[in-house]
């Protein structure tokens, strides 16, 4: 029999997942890291067939069965809540049996179950190389997915800025071009509302393109407070606009979303003590209208639509129809650009 020693001291460091068992099969003391996976529980005293479950071999009844596999090898479960598997191997010890055991393959998750550390293995163990092999292997995980990340979030800020107008913080035409082409795809119903700025040029001759370009930032909050989150609002030229109206095609309420932004659109804009003033034309088309819808077909017929407004006399709103086709409404009349009949810029 091993000496008190050994078996109090000695033994649990070479062997800290053991279990020691009387001729009655009863726990009579267990290693440090059996004691840990034990999680508060003392096992002393309790049977060693219901604080563990002999797989292999089996039809085991008592200890001498138990003895008569002295030496090979046993394969167990923990009657615990993570139910981890074990492998051991048992040896005489007195009158009773002395049981070792490791984790096997079930290494990792016992790591993570019962918290355990190098301190919870023999120092002679190859569980410790394992252990740090893990540790090297989730460190490196971890610093791959924070890289992955940071390039996930990289490709999404370059994605983003790829489809996003600059000045405005509207979509681009790229993303115009993208989100029509999604909707042709997918059958869904819009219309293409094509705005254009009317006395626009006025603002950038007389006071500069800084006045323009503040102008131009106003008009991207007005399209944005006058339409819906789902709508899709593009800048798509210098004082061009598209706004995509999705599931919609009703020509009354086509006409009053964009009477509400020519009469936005109207109100003067201040900037550096001066009043800008501009106005909007504007001119829709429906993919309803054709029984095979083309974003280009979409787009043109919107911006025939447009200059019929700006031909009527602009600051309204025309709905595409082929009879547009027939008149020549492919420019506006009088310059595009002229100045506005009350633009004379008063200060405040």
């Amino acid at each position: 029999m091993l000496d008190q020693t050994l078996s109090a001291g000695g033994l649990d460091v070479l062997c800290p997942m053991h279990v020691a068992i009387d001729a009655q099969g009863r726990i009579k003391h267990v290693g440090p890291t059996v004691s840990k996976l034990a999680q508060g529980h003392s096992m002393i005293g309790d049977r060693f067939c219901n604080a563990f479950d002999l797989i292999r071999p089996s039809g085991v009844r008592d200890v001498a069965d138990l003895l008569s596999y002295s030496g090979r090898s046993l394969q167990l479960r923990m009657r615990d809540r993570h139910q981890t598997r074990l492998k051991g191997v048992v040896v005489p010890q007195g009158d009773g049996a002395l049981i070792n055991m490791s984790f096997g393959f079930s290494l990792v998750d016992a790591v993570g179950h019962y918290a355990l550390t190098s301190a919870d293995f023999a120092a002679t163990d190859l569980t410790i190389e394992m252990l740090y092999l893990v540790e090297a292997k989730s460190a490196a995980m971890d610093e791959s997915r924070a890289l992955n990340s940071r390039l996930q979030g990289a490709k999404i800020a370059a994605e983003e800025q790829a489809f996003t107008d600059t000045l405005t913080g509207l979509k681009n035409r790229r993303a115009l071009d993208h989100v029509m082409g999604r909707l042709i795809a997918m059958r869904e119903l819009f219309s293409c509302m094509h705005v254009d700025l009317d006395y626009f040029k006025s603002i950038n001759d007389t006071l500069g393109h800084a006045a323009g370009d503040h102008v131009l930032q106003v008009v991207a909050q007005v399209l944005v407070s006058e339409t819906r989150a789902q709508d899709t609002i593009a800048r798509v030229g210098g004082d061009e606009f598209v706004i995509l109206v999705h599931g919609m095609d009703d020509p009354e309420t086509l006409n009053a979303i964009a009477r509400r932004i020519i009469d936005k659109l109207e109100d003067p804009i201040p900037f550096e003590g001066h009043f800008c003033r501009i106005s909007g034309s504007a001119g829709t088309s429906c993919s309803s209208s054709y029984a095979a819808p083309e974003a280009d077909t979409i787009l043109h017929h919107a911006d025939v639509a447009l200059y019929a407004s700006k031909n009527a006399g602009r600051g309204r709103h025309t709905l595409f129809s082929d009879a547009l086709l027939r008149l020549d409404t492919t420019q506006p009349t009088g310059d595009r650009g002229a100045a506005h009949p009350e633009a004379d810029f008063t200060r405040f």
